[in-house]
């Protein structure tokens, strides 16, 4: 991907508050060039009208948007890039209990629609991805191609559960330090094999600073016994995304190179790549080799958008800017 360090500096977020499924209030960071309108809060055209294809990026069940910020900045010269804080993570409200896949694609459609991004590409890394297609199957309207990021379309099963339930145990929270949390997520966490400091970075970027030391600042709890996101998988719903659909793997990623071709030859205009040195952490193991193969793809399907927006306009739905 054709990127220069002086093309991409100049590229930072601004926040909008948006309102999600039942209520609850998200907050989206568009990686705008310094200088561009930003509309008062609460008032006016909330997507700008550069002619910017839009592109919404999804975190997974343990991110934020600020996890998207190099990937965002190599993409806005191009095309209008937010990333969402999902519900229960970032500076996005905190939901009551555990939320269903359903509330997540409702609240992006809900992003999509205020900030009248659509047709949006949607990129997605882990349950990201399965809102990405999600979204794609029930609101072909909004979206106009996705990125699936290692997730898989079978369902995980309970082995899996119990796998990610005893890795959340061994966390030793609260960290001394936010470089002790970065150290042992990079180097001691024994799922961490072989060690990566992109990993102690990710992981890093989650915690926040509380009276006993700093710990994870999320709320979405991993997922129990019989929990849709583990018992469920998604094949019918893969089948019904229309527009185009990438499947990125890590070569020693959580995703399996059968699946994923599987899911290829499922999703209607499914195409796949895989990046060699990564795991599943794919845009963070490898930015470089992962952002070459989201630009392809995006430079192929992202469809230029009138220079009035185009798509869906805002709704009637209150967007401040913050």
């Amino acid at each position: 991907m054709e990127q220069h360090v002086e093309q991409t500096e100049q590229y930072g977020p601004r926040r909008y508050e948006v309102t999600g499924a039942d209520g609850i209030r998200l907050m989206a960071w568009d990686y705008a060039p310094d200088g561009g309108h930003a509309p008062d809060a609460g008032q006016g055209d909330a997507h700008g009208g550069d002619g910017r294809p839009a592109v919404l990026l999804l975190h997974g069940l343990l991110g934020r948007a600020s996890h998207w910020a190099e990937t965002a900045r190599r993409l806005a010269p191009r095309y209008r890039t937010i990333a969402l804080d999902q519900r229960g993570h970032g500076h996005s409200g905190r939901p009551q209990g555990p939320s269903a896949p359903e509330a997540y694609a409702a609240d992006a459609a809900a992003v999509v629609e205020q900030l009248g991004l659509g047709p949006v590409s949607v990129v997605g890394h882990g349950t990201g991805a399965l809102t990405a297609w999600q979204l794609a199957a029930h609101r072909p309207d909004l979206v106009a191609a996705v990125v699936i990021c290692e997730m898989r379309a079978a369902a995980p099963g309970e082995a899996l559960r119990r796998v990610a339930e005893e890795w959340a145990q061994s966390w030793p929270v609260p960290f001394a330090t936010l470089a002790d949390a970065r150290r042992w997520f990079a180097e001691q966490d024994p799922f961490a094999d072989p060690p990566s400091p992109a990993r102690g970075e990710f992981f890093a970027e989650v915690m926040a600073e509380e009276d006993d030391g700093w710990r994870p600042r999320f709320a979405a709890q991993l997922p129990g016994p019989g929990d849709p996101w583990i018992r469920d998988a998604h094949w019918d719903e893969l089948a019904g995304v229309g527009c185009p659909a990438l499947v990125v793997r890590g070569l020693d990623g959580q995703l399996g190179r059968a699946e994923a071709h599987e899911m290829v030859r499922v999703l209607p205009q499914g195409r796949y790549a895989e990046v060699a040195d990564a795991g599943h952490l794919v845009p963070w193991d490898q930015p470089d080799a992962w952002c070459a193969v989201v630009g392809e793809f995006l430079r192929e399907v992202a469809p230029r958008r009138p220079v009035d927006g185009g798509g869906c306009g805002p709704c009637n739905a209150e967007v401040r800017v913050v």
